[in-house]
């Protein structure tokens, strides 16, 4: 999953959750029947999970394009210092 794919899946997430809470809600409400009420939540956050987690064709639209091997040999890494950081005191 890219991270395109990434940002949709927890967005769709997040709708889907709200509106099945809602939804439960709602049933449980007119109903007045709280159990209801739960088994139409843990189907919403079930239908959310088969959405969210499966690793769809549609969360992979915008791939990463990684450096190959030579292209990545010509671009060196940033070394760290070992010198420690000095902070600059100012009174």
């Amino acid at each position: 999953m890219d991270w395109q794919g990434q940002k949709s899946a927890e967005m769709l997430m997040q709708v889907l959750l709200v509106a099945s809470a809602v939804a439960a809600f709602l049933v449980g409400y007119a109903m007045a029947d709280f159990q209801l009420m739960l088994l139409v939540y843990a189907g919403g956050v079930v239908l959310t999970a088969l959405v969210t987690v499966p690793n769809w064709p549609f969360f992979n639209r915008h791939p990463l394009k990684w450096l190959d091997a030579a292209e990545a040999d010509r671009h060196p890494r940033p070394q760290i210092s070992s010198a420690p950081a000095t902070t600059g005191d100012v009174l």
